[in-house]
């Protein structure tokens, strides 16, 4: 056999073989599993937000209140589950003293984001949807929607601003 004929044969040799191994990985990797479960359409709203300002518009009358002073709130929000918390700032030892937490289920559809509250220390809260418009800017998250319970005679609209926490 010629030599130069021979080299030929096996110069490409260890590239066959690593194509080999491209291709079956390439196979292999496009057989993930299908999972059931909501897809949420962002992965962007996951994550730990401290409430700055509330907004509360009920009967004509407008609230505004600043969780950065004398209080704390936060939510965070995984693949499925979304959960809040807020506290005052003194330890509960004053007139000032608060402790508020709930979570559930939660759905995101493009810009509509519903929670199905499942828990919640207002207990007249529990059972009921909440279905906000969510705007999503860098690190700020502004939701706006109705908040309706009438066993405890709320029906209002509610705007929270939200920062992300790092």
């Amino acid at each position: 056999m010629d030599i130069t004929k021979k080299i030929r044969q096996n110069s490409f040799g260890p590239f066959k073989s690593i194509f080999r191994l491209t291709a079956v990985a390439i196979a292999l990797s496009s057989c993930g599993s299908n999972t059931a479960g909501p897809k949420n359409t962002s992965p962007a709203i996951k994550g730990t937000w401290k409430l700055l300002t509330a907004t509360h518009i009920e009967k004509g009358d407008t609230v505004v209140t600043d969780y950065t002073k004398n209080m704390s709130f936060i939510k965070i929000i995984n693949d499925t589950h979304f959960a809040f918390l807020q506290h005052d700032l003194n330890k509960g030892k004053d007139s000032t003293a608060v402790y508020v937490s709930g979570g559930g289920r939660y759905s995101l559809n493009n810009d509509l984001y519903t929670e199905q509250l499942e828990y919640c220390s207002a207990r007249e809260w529990e059972g009921n949807d909440f279905a906000f418009n969510i705007t999503l800017k860098g690190d700020t998250l502004i939701q706006n929607g109705v908040e309706k319970v009438e066993a405890a005679g709320v029906n209002r609209i509610n705007i929270e601003k939200y920062i992300r926490v790092k």
